[in-house]
């Protein structure tokens, strides 16, 4: 990305945003003071058209502005663990984001429809978050 690490964390830092990045989040409808704090979490509906699920998402870690590690939930369809990684290079960030199926989901991480659409998926979401941390 084009930007310092700071811009893209300021754009973590901001749960609103999480519902036009994250490819597949309609609304973020609450979050807790702090975010991203370890332990706070904002709340969230995801889905397409009228096939939605509410649900949250927990920050695990938050190294500002270098990594944030959260807990994605969308069940009944699964949870998450999403690990973004800020690197400053060339006078602007690479960003590495790692997703994986966690608890009762875990075996969704072999399979391979999963990991393409999950692959897919993040590199559109990756392009959303450089756009808005532009935007700042």
């Amino acid at each position: 990305m084009t930007v310092p690490p700071e811009a893209v964390w300021a754009v973590l830092a901001d749960p609103g945003g999480y519902a036009y990045w994250v490819v597949g989040s309609k609304l973020v409808r609450d979050a807790e003071p702090g975010w991203p704090a370890p332990g706070t979490k904002f709340h969230h509906t995801i889905g397409v058209t009228r096939l939605t699920i509410s649900d949250h998402t927990e920050s695990l870690e938050a190294d500002p502005p270098r990594r944030l590690k959260l807990r994605a939930k969308g069940r009944p369809l699964g949870t998450a663990t999403v690990t973004l990684e800020l690197e400053p290079r060339d006078g602007g960030t690479l960003v590495r984001i790692t997703e994986n199926p966690d608890g009762v989901y875990s075996p969704l991480a072999l399979n391979p429809v999963v990991h393409l659409a999950t692959k897919y998926r993040n590199a559109e979401s990756l392009m959303r978050l450089e756009e808005l941390a532009l935007r700042r």
